[in-house]
């Protein structure tokens, strides 16, 4: 990657704010004077949040898929774009405008069962390099892009994505066949016992068939996605060093999202959506649930817990959730580990985990 001078003031951002103590993971628990913030009651309304949020500090548009090759080789890939802001704007900025406080930062990773890798673009808003509109949705950062080819009408919504690096590439079609899904309280998602939270919803109804492409062995995949649309001001509190998410989706239809964010002073604060075959939810919060590391394993040079267990007694849930390659390690300027898990245990499933501040 190449580093062009626009964007040293986003690495200045993104890497001298990584964990530190009083500022939370990556500086998201740092003051937010100026922007807006995050209260209960806000409709999600579409398409218009798929599009930026110029008044919130950061937001991200966040795909997840796990493959399966015609030879039965699983695999994994992401597509993530960033923005962040280091002053509020009230209104878009645009396209075509050199003076802007906004800066873009897009990941890609695939993955194997002995093989993960990552790349990282950075870009700066307001020029035409990277950026995203609601309607018809589409969000690109230099070549990669995320595309939405028809309608949204009737939950069949059609999407492209695509990104590559000198190791991999892939080029996948996604399919929309259910609805989408608020987390939280119809989508405002609190993260911490002192009420920092985000506008959170998902689309886990996602089917996908493409091609990758894996140092330069091309591949047709088919397989299954999951969308996060996340934004926010002040999505952590000032001692919260991380999290553990996890995306899952079962055998029997049902899905499963869940995170717990770990505090220094205190045990994680943890919550998580339950979703039914038809797209019910229903909200699980703490003592609802439990969330165990049983195995760990060294992962550029920290010890990262690559094995759960993962129970919640409501929904008779007992799993042990399994990363298909420890060292699925983001090489990234903020570094983290994503990579595809899969359960076994009361149920099958398959799908994402995601560990940061290690």
């Amino acid at each position: 990657m190449t580093i062009k001078p626009v964007c040293l003031a986003l690495f200045a951002i993104l890497v001298l704010a990584a964990p530190t103590s009083g500022q939370g993971f990556a500086g998201l628990g740092s003051n937010t004077d100026g922007f807006a913030k995050v209260v209960p009651g806000r409709e999600i309304r579409f398409p218009d949040d798929f599009g930026p949020h110029p008044e919130f500090r950061i937001e991200w548009w966040y795909v997840t898929a796990t493959l399966t090759a015609e030879d039965g080789r699983r695999f994994g890939a992401q597509w993530t774009l960033f923005r962040q802001a280091t002053e509020p704007a009230m209104e878009k900025p645009a396209q075509n405008h050199w003076s802007t406080s906004e800066f873009w930062m897009g990941h890609a990773a695939l993955t194997s069962a002995d093989q993960h890798f990552s790349a990282e673009k950075i870009a700066r808003g307001g020029i035409g390099q990277t950026g995203a509109f609601p309607a018809p949705f589409e969000a690109w950062i230099d070549d990669w892009s995320f595309t939405q080819k028809t309608a949204s009408e009737d939950n069949k919504a059609k999407y492209t994505i695509n990104a590559h690096s000198d190791n991999f590439a892939y080029a996948l079609q996604l399919a929309q066949t259910g609805p989408m899904v608020m987390h939280g309280d119809a989508g405002y998602s609190v993260k911490s016992d002192a009420g920092q939270a985000s506008y959170y919803f998902s689309n886990p109804f996602l089917e996908v068939n493409g091609t990758i492409d894996l140092e330069g062995e091309q591949l047709k995949v088919v397989g299954n996605a999951w969308l996060d649309r996340e934004w926010s001001s002040q999505p952590l509190a000032s001692n919260q060093t991380g999290w553990d998410w996890f995306s899952l989706r079962f055998e029997t239809g049902e899905k499963l999202m869940l995170f717990g964010l770990r505090s220094d002073e205190r045990q994680p604060f943890r919550s998580g959506t339950w979703i039914t075959p038809e797209g019910q939810t229903g909200m699980l919060e703490g003592a609802a649930l439990d969330m165990q590391p049983v195995r760990f394993a060294t992962v550029a040079g920290r010890k990262i817990p690559v094995e759960w267990s993962v129970k919640i007694p409501s929904k008779n849930v007992a799993l042990t959730v399994k990363a298909l390659n420890d060292n699925s390690w983001m090489t990234t300027s903020i570094s983290y580990w994503e990579g595809p898990v899969t359960a076994t245990g009361s149920h099958r499933a398959e799908g994402y985990l995601e560990m940061t501040g290690y």
